[in-house]
């Protein structure tokens, strides 16, 4: 959490002047459109790129703005926050600078490379100057977080297994499909999905058992992963199956939830629901040991010699008390992290992503990447 300290020229009134680094899709389309919805708590002071379109759109936009392509520059001024989102390949190396000149930084997922450099920015975090923050927006996403919510009011009862999906089908060709980039489905959208699928486990305040993945190139133009496929195990022995994939011709549903007491299916807004009724108590049933189908057998499970009975024995079906339901996910929007992380900055609060978790999803995708052809070089 950033400190504010009583002679610090910037009040907790003060919108966090704030620079953007990387002014792409995600810079231009993403932070700024979503900044400029927060004027109140965030004035963009300044930008830093490469690319010197981008840098004369962003002049125009915000005319009295620090425009430059030195990232120096921008670590020199009196910027409070950096904002992150260069390619995925300079994560790293600019959120480090970035904390060594004391600044505040939020880093665009993926947090950076490999998991070694994520341990690295966290005690850089930790030690100071500067602080770090992690971008994991979609954690405020409202399917997911209608999902999880779900889950731990027990309707479901015990976890056992949760199916998570995002798929299409692209011939895609941009620096996302370059492995010396940082490119590939499984720091791109994987990052969001295993972020979720960790939440739903517990982990890593609940450490994983297992770690298991497949990476393959599908359909994309270049030399990274467009389809991944991921199966964690939690402490209870629970799974969380995650494919995503950019090569995948039919759809998928977004949630597959399998519980001790029922389960949700979920695409889209919205959530079909089967479970068994909470305030109905279940009758105790006995195990049946003989032959299935045997005309001695009898509904309670026991032998009647002499005696014919009538119908079969598989399975025992029985009548459950089962709900059904439809659930419309309410409103949302994942930018809502800003407000997050203007509230830890300015009152101290603690920011929801922990920079632990921003860690563990660093080690799911060094973990299933090792030993595969799109290992980082």
């Amino acid at each position: 959490m950033h400190q504010i300290r009583s002679n610090d020229v910037l009040m907790h009134d003060r919108p966090i002047r704030t620079a953007i680094v990387g002014a792409g899709r995600a810079g231009w389309g993403m932070h700024c459109t979503e900044l400029d919805r927060r004027t109140d708590r965030f004035a963009i002071v300044a930008c830093c790129d490469t690319h010197e379109p981008w840098r004369a759109r962003f002049a125009e936009r915000y005319g009295d703005a620090l425009v430059t392509h030195s990232i120096d520059e921008i670590l020199a001024s009196d910027v409070e926050l950096v904002a992150i989102a260069t390619r995925s390949v300079d994560h790293y190396d600019h959120a480090l600078r970035a904390l060594k000149a004391g600044k505040i930084v939020f880093l665009e997922k993926p947090m950076c490379s490999t998991y070694e450099q994520a341990q690295h920015l966290k005690r850089e975090s930790e030690s100071g100057p500067g602080t770090l923050y992690v971008r994991h927006n979609r954690r405020f996403e409202p399917g997911f977080r209608e999902v999880h919510a779900i889950i731990r009011s027990g309707v479901l009862g015990d976890l056992v297994q949760i199916r998570l999906a995002r798929t299409s089908f692209g011939r895609r060709n941009d620096w996302q499909t370059l492995l010396e980039y940082g490119g590939g489905q499984l720091s791109n959208w994987g990052s969001h999905i295993i972020d979720h699928g960790l939440q739903f486990l517990g982990a890593p305040a609940q450490p994983l058992r297992s770690i298991d993945g497949h990476l393959a190139r599908v359909a994309a133009v270049g030399d990274a992963e467009d389809h991944v496929k991921i199966l964690l195990t939690g402490a209870s022995g629970a799974i969380v199956d995650i494919e995503v994939s950019g090569g995948a011709a039919t759809p998928a549903p977004e949630y597959t939830v399998w519980g001790t007491r029922g389960g949700l299916v979920g695409m889209g807004n919205t959530l079909s629901l089967r479970y068994l009724d909470p305030s109905a108590e279940l009758p105790p049933r006995e195990v049946f040991a003989g032959v299935p189908g045997s005309e001695f057998a009898q509904p309670s499970g026991k032998l009647a010699l002499g005696k014919r009975t009538i119908g079969s024995n598989f399975g025992q079906p029985e009548e459950l008390p089962w709900i059904e339901e439809t659930r419309i996910v309410p409103a949302g929007d994942p930018s809502e992290i800003w407000d997050h992380l203007y509230e830890s900055i300015r009152e101290e609060t603690a920011f929801p992503v922990s920079l632990q978790e921003a860690v563990e999803v660093m080690r799911v995708i060094d973990s299933v990447r090792e030993g595969t052809e799109f290992a980082q070089k």
